[in-house]
């Protein structure tokens, strides 16, 4: 198991996180969370060793293989095939179908295995590192971001291999929904230190409010006490008969623990603007094909396609205030179809009707290109909507995370992600009625994706996104636009109906489990006697817990009183007094700890129960 102890980290005087401390057990799967910047890549370098610390320890046992994503791009062979293969252990070297297994998960085809690495692009090569990643069957995975460059059939397969692999993972992904489905606990960075709770995300974040709750009300109470002690000493000071009791107060007051207020995270203030638009039907398009195929002949001004194009003979219509999705693998169009449709490209056969209200905000790549690269973030989102006052503008810029002096940064310094949340800020500055978003939710933290797409789904006007998340498919798509089977079909539905009437064929050839129908009636029987099993095992102990809360709370009652009456006695200098309730005192506080700890052992095995009990109720859906 992989042990951490004291680790602190700190970057030109500014500290990324300090003293944590956790231990990775066999087998789990641990989410990483925290805002951007928060240090979470950073300790992923540290524990690989590629990045130095402070202070602290990591301590690996012995012939412990840690293996993670390299984003750092470096083929030595010719093939794709021949590039994997060499990362296989040395008795699995002829094993060339494991490779196989997992590029064709990864989105590869059995053509491409003969391929050159350097021939395929940016994304592809990422996955290619991916691949090898997982060849190397590591007994721990850090996986940054693995999901980024990947589409919907492959994050499919993967989440499916995560749930399988025998070792332990930790993972860095702004997708909530595939962090909960692959991990049993989530570990998050949180004012410079660390966390870890055995559970997914909502647990998680419950956890930290609900620390962040019981801290303020400690501080409080700590305030009040030294409040009275500091009115006595004011009130008795400069009396004799009371001088040596207020000296005594001022002793107290310098033992006294101090709480500083806690940091406050930065407030999420995403809000689209929208100015309506009085048609039914606002975008209608007849019969477009495109293709970027260059064998495409053109004589006397007509086109002549010399293979099935790309987009070929697509109709649709949009409504004022429908939530459409464009799905499907990665180079099949999807991006193109959104540029189409936002006038970007032009078709070469079909038409377009738009009505003349309609104000659209296109967030994809054409645009991060229109960027004035010597505009500063704050010039560039002012530029968009001289209307808006400082103040707006600068709440743009911190919703997307530029606050303080990061919205003076140059747009020419700013990198790929940052230029996106630009772009997103843009969007934001100006009313709009339809949106086209393509992939909105990369090079966001999860926190400002949740924002993103509360507001996406009760944004008043019309969406059309383009995305490989699952979670945001569920939440906002009302109607889906499919690219699969060598072409693009439109599916009245959402994504899940879609799921159960169609599927995606792929995922039979890259060896994702069809689920096995049971009859509905058993599987309501299995289901009851599940549900009954579980209430058996948890019901005792979620009562002891109830009593358990009630004694603490009461405990907590009397440590007050207590103290209340201790502050009383010493004023009044009532010696036995003082002896007798810091007994009291003494014995509140034996029996708050002892309570905590049993508290804490009680709902670790009921946590532990749980996920068990939910495993097996999922594995029936």
């Amino acid at each position: 198991m992989l042990q951490v102890h004291g680790l602190a980290k700190s970057f030109g005087g500014q500290t990324i996180f300090e003293d944590i401390s956790f231990l990775l057990s066999k087998g789990e799967k641990v989410g990483l969370v925290g805002r951007n910047g928060s240090g979470k890549s950073t300790l992923f370098k540290v524990l690989i060793g590629t990045e130095s610390h402070d202070s602290g320890q990591v301590q690996v046992p012995k012939n412990y293989k840690i293996g993670h994503l390299e984003q750092h791009i470096s083929f030595s062979k010719t093939t794709v095939l021949e590039e994997c293969v060499q990362d296989l252990s040395e008795h699995e070297k002829f094993d060339n179908y494991k490779v196989e297994k997992i590029l064709f998960g990864l989105g590869f085809s059995a053509e491409d295995m003969q391929k050159s690495p350097t021939s395929f692009s940016g994304g592809y090569q990422i996955r290619i590192n991916l691949a090898k990643t997982l060849v190397k069957a590591p007994d721990l995975l850090l996986l940054d971001e693995p999901t980024n460059y990947l589409d919907i059939i492959s994050i499919r397969w993967l989440r499916s291999f995560l749930r399988n692999f025998a070792g332990e993972v930790i993972i860095i992904t702004h997708d909530r929904e595939f962090m909960d489905s692959v991990s049993t606990h989530t570990m998050g960075i949180n004012r410079k230190s660390v966390k870890k709770v055995k559970g997914q995300t909502e647990k998680y974040y419950q956890q930290l409010l609900m620390d962040d709750e019981i801290y303020e009300k400690t501080r409080a109470n700590l305030d009040r006490k030294k409040q009275h002690l500091e009115s006595f000493v004011d009130k008795f000071r400069a009396k004799a008969s009371k001088a040596t009791q207020a000296q005594s107060k001022i002793k107290q007051l310098q033992k006294m623990e101090q709480l500083d207020e806690l940091e406050k995270g930065g407030h999420i203030g995403l809000k689209f603007k929208y100015e309506k638009c009085p048609g039914k039907i606002i975008l209608e398009i007849e019969h477009y094909t495109f293709d970027y195929n260059k064998n495409i002949q053109s004589s006397n001004q007509s086109k002549t396609l010399t293979q099935t194009p790309m987009i070929n003979d697509f109709s649709m219509q949009l409504g004022r205030n429908e939530k459409i999705a464009i799905i499907g693998k990665n180079g099949k169009g999807k991006s193109t179809l959104l540029n189409l449709i936002a006038d970007e490209l032009k078709p070469w056969q079909g038409t377009k009707k738009t009505h003349p209200a309609i104000k659209q905000g296109l967030f994809g790549q054409t645009n991060i290109q229109r960027l004035h690269l010597n505009h500063s973030i704050i010039e560039e989102i002012q530029a968009t909507n001289t209307n808006l006052t400082n103040s707006e503008v600068r709440a743009i810029c911190g919703a997307m995370m530029f606050e303080g002096d990061l919205a003076k940064k140059q747009i020419s310094v700013l990198s790929g992600g940052e230029k996106s949340r630009v772009l997103l800020g843009k969007i934001l500055a100006y009313p709009t009625n339809i949106l086209l978003l393509d992939e909105p939710t990369n090079h966001l933290d999860m926190e400002t994706i949740d924002a993103l797409t509360d507001q996406i789904k009760n944004y008043p006007g019309a969406v059309i996104v383009v995305t490989h998340s699952e979670a945001l498919l569920r939440n906002i798509a009302e109607k889906l636009i499919i690219f699969h089977r060598g072409g693009v079909e439109y599916f009245n539905g959402r994504y899940d109906e879609f799921l159960e009437k169609i599927g995606w064929e792929d995922e039979a050839v890259m060896g994702t489990p069809k689920k096995k129908k049971v009859d509905r009636k058993e599987l309501k029987r299995l289901r009851a006697d599940l549900i009954l099993e579980k209430s058996r095992a948890l019901g005792p102990l979620k009562k002891k817990l109830v009593k358990l809360e009630n004694n603490i709370e009461q405990w907590e009652q009397e440590k007050d009183k207590t103290n209340e009456d201790l502050i009383v006695a010493s004023e009044n200098s009532d010696g036995k007094e003082i002896e007798k309730l810091s007994q009291q005192l003494s014995f509140l506080d034996g029996e708050l700890e002892k309570g905590y700890l049993l508290y804490e052992e009680i709902t670790q095995t009921i946590d532990t129960e749980e996920n068990i009990y939910q495993s097996k109720l999922t594995e029936l859906e």
